[in-house]
C-alpha cells in the first residue's frame, strides 16, 4: 500500500478517467477494457489500473519511487473498499461539496485552454456537461476516501526521530533524486468594488426576494437564471445539508437565524452577496438555497488595487518591510499568505516545489522569465469563483536538482515518513474492514494477493 496516498489523478487526468487503455494490443478483435474487481458495487476496470500505473510512473520520474502494477491495483482496491464502508458506516459527501470541487477543477483545466471551452470540447470529443459529469464521479470519489482515510487516520503524528529513521532505512544508492526546485510568493489583493455596484446589487436581490413573495417569481427559478454559485446555481440554489462551521459565518449566522421557509435580506460573505432561504434544519446539519451574485469590479477599482500593491513592492524593495511579513498582513490570499505569502506542496507542506506542481501556465512561464530575488509589477489574473484579482510574484530562491537530503528536504521525507505509517495503519483496516463488503478479484490478478494481507 506504499502508493495509496498518490492516487488521486492528475486533474486532465481525473477528466479522462473513463478512457480505455490496451495493455497490447491483441491481434483479434476483442474487447481492450474489463472489470479486474469489484468491491459491493464499485468496480475497478483494467483503464483505471493502466490510467493510474501511467499518473504514478511520471510522478516516479519526479524523484519518487516507481510502483508495480500490484501496488497501483491494491491501492485502487483499498479506495474502493472505503466507498463501500463509507456507505455501511454513513460518511457523507454533500452534492454541494462535489459540485464545488469539480466547478473549481473545471475552471483550471479551461484555464489551461486559455477559457476557449470550445478548444477544450474539441481536445476531448465531449461537451462541458459531459466532462463535468466524468469529473463529478471521480470527485466524489476522491472526497469519500479523503474523508474515510482522515477518519482511520486520525491523530497520527510523525516525530524528528521518525523522519530520521525513515530517511536512514533507505539505501543511500535508494535515495530519490529531486529535479531543480524554486521557492515562489504571491501578495494578492482584491480590488474593493465601488459603493454604486454594490448598491445595484442589493437593490436587485431585494427586489428578488419581493419578487418571491408577491408571487411573480419562483426562488429556484431565479437561482438558475441569476445565481453566480457554480455549484448551487443549476440545482436551483439549493445547497443540501452542512454542518455548523463549514460555511462562510456571515452565511450561516443569517441563516440559522432563519425560520424554516424564510428569506434573508442580503448579506455579504468573502464571496459575494447571498440571498438566503432556510429549507431544513436536521439535527446539528441545516439546509439551505441561496442566488450568490457577485460584485464585478471595475476599471477604476482594479488600477486602485494595482497602484497599492506598487507602493508596497517598493516598500519591500527599499527593506521597510519583509515580504514574508508584508504577505501575512495584507494579501489576500489564505492559501499563501498563511506560509508567508510563498505556495506550498499539499503533500508535503513544503515551499520547495518544482515549477511544474504550479498548476497556472501564466504563473509558471511568469516566473520561467524571471531572476531569482525579483518581483513582478503589479499582475491581474482571474480567480474561478471571485473573478479578476491582481498580485506580485517574488521568485525567492531556487535549488538545482539533488540527491534526497535531511536538510534540503526534511518536510518531503516527513511526509514520507506519514504516509508509511498511514500505509501501515491502512493494511491493517483493510484485513479487517474486507470482511464487511463482497469482493471478486478477476484471476489475471490473483498475483498481487491483493486479499491475503500484508
Amino acid at each position: 500500500m506504499k502508493f495509496l496516498n498518490r492516487l488521486i489523478p492528475s486533474l486532465v487526468g481525473a477528466i479522462v478517467l473513463s478512457q480505455t487503455f490496451a495493455q497490447e494490443a491483441p491481434p483479434t478483435g476483442q474487447v481492450l477494457d474489463k472489470i479486474v474487481a469489484k468491491v459491493d458495487n464499485n468496480i475497478i476496470l483494467e483503464s483505471d489500473v493502466q490510467q493510474t500505473y501511467i499518473e504514478a510512473l511520471a510522478q516516479a520520474q519526479q524523484g519518487m519511487e516507481a510502483p508495480t502494477r500490484c501496488d497501483i491495483f491494491e491501492s485502487l482496491m483499498i479506495n474502493k473498499l472505503m466507498v463501500a464502508k463509507a456507505e455501511i458506516d454513513s460518511v457523507i459527501v454533500t452534492d454541494a461539496e462535489v459540485m464545488l470541487q469539480t466547478e473549481n477543477r473545471f475552471n483550471a483545466v479551461l484555464q489551461q485552454f486559455g477559457g476557449d471551452e470550445n478548444m477544450l470540447v474539441q481536445v476531448y470529443g465531449k461537451t462541458a456537461e459531459q466532462l463535468k459529469g466524468e469529473l463529478e464521479d471521480v470527485i466524489r470519489e476522491q472526497l469519500i476516501v479523503s474523508k474515510m482515510r482522515g477518519q482511520i487516520t486520525e491523530g497520527l503524528t510523525v516525530s524528528p526521530a521518525d523522519v530520521r529513521a525513515f530517511f536512514n532505512s533507505i539505501p543511500k544508492d535508494s535515495l530519490p533524486l529531486f529535479t531543480s526546485e524554486a521557492t515562489v510568493g504571491q501578495i494578492v489583493r482584491k480590488p474593493v468594488v465601488s459603493d454604486k455596484v454594490r448598491e445595484e446589487i442589493i437593490a436587485q436581490l431585494k427586489q428578488f426576494k419581493q419578487d418571491i413573495l408577491d408571487g411573480k417569481a419562483d426562488f429556484a427559478d431565479l437561482a438558475k437564471r441569476y445565481s453566480e454559485d457554480p455549484g448551487s446555481g443549476a440545482q436551483g440554489g439549493d445547497l443540501g445539508f452542512f454542518r455548523r462551521g463549514e460555511l462562510a459565518p456571515e452565511y450561516e449566522s443569517t441563516a440559522l437565524g432563519l425560520r424554516q421557509g424564510e428569506i434573508s435580506d442580503p448579506v455579504e460573505t468573502q464571496f459575494g452577496f447571498h440571498m438566503i432561504q432556510l429549507l431544513e434544519i436536521k439535527g446539528s446539519t441545516f439546509n439551505t438555497r441561496h442566488i450568490l451574485r457577485i460584485p464585478k469590479a471595475t476599471e477604476e477599482d482594479l488600477l486602485k488595487a494595482e497602484r497599492y500593491l506598487d507602493s508596497l513592492k517598493k516598500e519591500i524593495e527599499a527593506g521597510k518591510i519583509e515580504f514574508a511579513k508584508a504577505a501575512k498582513e495584507y494579501s489576500e490570499d489564505r492559501a499563501t499568505s498563511d506560509h508567508g505569502g510563498f505556495f506550498t506542496d499539499p503533500a508535503t507542506n513544503s515551499n520547495r516545489l518544482s515549477l511544474r506542481t504550479l498548476e497556472d501556465p501564466v504563473l509558471y512561464f511568469t516566473i520561467d522569465t524571471m531572476q531569482v530575488g525579483n518581483m513582478t509589477k503589479p499582475i491581474r489574473f482571474e480567480d474561478p469563483r471571485e473573478g479578476t484579482k491582481v498580485r506580485i510574484l517574488y521568485y525567492h530562491a531556487k535549488y538545482p536538482a539533488h540527491r534526497a537530503n535531511l536538510e534540503d528536504d526534511y518536510e518531503k521525507m516527513k511526509a514520507a515518513a506519514l504516509r508509511r505509517k498511514e500505509d501501515e495503519i491502512l493494511g491493517k483496516w483493510f484485513i479487517t474492514a474486507k470482511e464487511d463488503v463482497f469482493i471478486d478479484v478477476d484471476p489475471t490478478y490473483d498475483r498481487c494477493e491483493v486479499l491475503q494481507g500484508n
